[in-house]
């Protein structure tokens, strides 16, 4: 589905989403194809859900959106140091 689509069908909530399709440019990513999972009234329970869903399914490419923005570019942060487990 495209980002038009969810912001029409989910006015004025946060979503998360899957990307289906997806591409990089210039440490920029541009999610083309998307797919919700749930949407939400406020960030708290966004964020819950997608460390729920993250959880279970940590190599999905997920992410949390309002819909009143105009597009779905991401800034890609690459971690190179050492992550812990607690």
């Amino acid at each position: 589905m495209k980002w038009e689509e969810i912001a029409k069908q989910h006015p004025s909530r946060f979503v998360l989403v899957e990307a289906i399709k997806a591409n990089s440019d210039n440490r920029v990513r541009r999610l083309e194809d998307m797919a919700v999972i749930q949407d939400y009234d406020n960030p708290q329970e966004a964020w819950s859900g997608y460390k729920h869903f993250h959880k279970l399914y940590p190599t999905r490419e997920l992410y949390v959106f309002h819909t009143s923005r105009t597009d779905v570019e991401v800034v890609e942060e690459f971690f190179s140091g050492i992550r812990q487990r607690i």
